[in-house]
Formats: C-alpha cells, structure tokens, sequence
C-alpha cells in the first residue's frame, strides 16, 4: 500500500473513532408527521443504550470494511465494501446525531471495538474472497436480528429511534444480499458461533460504556 493510501486510511480511522463523521442523506424520520413524544428519564435511558449500541455497531463495520478493503486485490469487491461503508457512514452519523438528542454519548470503548473489528475483518480478508464476502454476509445477517431485536425493545414512542433502526435494517439487509450474489460462501457453524459470543460480549458492554 502507497503512502498516500496509508495516510488516507488512517485518518478514515481516526474520523470514525473520534465521531468526525458526516451524512450523505438525511436522518430517516417517522412516516407519520406527528409532535414528538415525551420520552420519560428511564424509557431515554434504555432508548439511549440500545443507540449506543447500535453506533457501535456501526464503529464495528467501517473498521471490518475498510481491512476488507486493504485485504482484497478485487477491484469489484473493493466498490462492494466501499459502497456499503459510504451507507454505514450515514448509519454511524445518524445514530450519533441521536445518543446527542437523547442526551447520551457514544461508547466509552470506541477505539478497542474499531481496533478489533479491524483485525477480524483483515484476517477473514486473508484467507480470500468469497470467504471475506461470506463473513460481510454472516456479519450483516447478525446485525439484521440485532436491529429486529432492538425494534422490539425501543420505547413505542420513540418514533425518531424506530425510523432509523427501521432505515438501517433494510440497508443491512441488502448488504448482505449483496454478498451472497458475489460468491459468498457459508461459514462453518464454529466460526458462526464464535461471532455471535463476540457480539454478545460488545452489545452488552456498549449499552452501559
């Protein structure tokens, strides 16, 4: 890798962790033209911790496509993993732009998730192509149940959280049709397993740090 690639990718590093992130689209808002509700201190805190989450999550994904980036030698996987990252970057501005209203502030542990991320999703990078694309498909199918669950979890009036959790699981999803068309393959149960434990140890921390 140049220099000058070196330097860019690093700075896209420090940008996501350190929250100089900005949209290309506007924050998705409710359907339903309607006066925001009055969120009650415990119904924002839970709100708030499930956003948290959510933009870890987000902290997670540019970091596994920008080292599946650096991984691949395809030019075509390269456009797949940029175009899916430039619509994270959306996902990580408007669940930031959130934990703000919701008076909340993102994971205390930011850097450590971006650091593991990236090693996971250089490593899964170098053992070749389709089994980098079924990792980017294994990953977003998780992250879809994980967007269904909070969907179930978040306050019924909090319609500004729902609108954007709702917008991120249509685009989660067609990341990871998106893999799958390109060659993924299936990875073996262990290796499945293994990333939901590691998911389950990052939401639960992300909600309270």
């Amino acid at each position: 890798m140049s220099l000058d690639r070196f330097i860019q990718e690093f700075d896209h590093g420090l940008r996501v962790v350190n929250g100089i992130t900005q949209a290309d689209r506007p924050t998705p808002k409710p359907v339903l033209d309607e006066p925001e509700a009055v969120l009650s201190d415990a119904e924002k805190k839970h709100a708030a911790g499930l956003m948290r989450v959510n933009h870890v999550g987000e902290i997670c994904a540019q970091a596994l496509y920008q080292s599946q980036k650096l991984a691949t030698a395809s030019s075509t996987l390269k456009a797949t993993f940029e175009h899916a990252a430039r619509e994270e970057v959306d996902h990580l501005t408007w669940t930031a732009e959130r934990l703000t209203e919701l008076d909340s502030r993102p994971s205390l542990l930011n850097p450590l998730w971006y650091a593991g991320a990236l090693t996971m999703g250089f490593i899964a990078g170098r053992f070749g192509d389709r089994l980098s694309l079924g990792f980017m498909a294994e990953t977003e199918r998780q992250v879809e149940l994980h967007l269904d669950s909070h969907l179930e979890q978040l306050p019924e009036a909090d319609l500004r959280s729902r609108a954007i959790v709702e917008q991120m699981r249509v685009e989660e999803m067609a990341h990871a049709r998106a893999a799958s068309d390109a060659g993924a393959i299936e990875l073996p149960a262990p290796v499945k397993g293994l990333m939901r434990a590691c998911a389950k140890v990052m939401t639960r921390t992300a909600y309270y740090l």
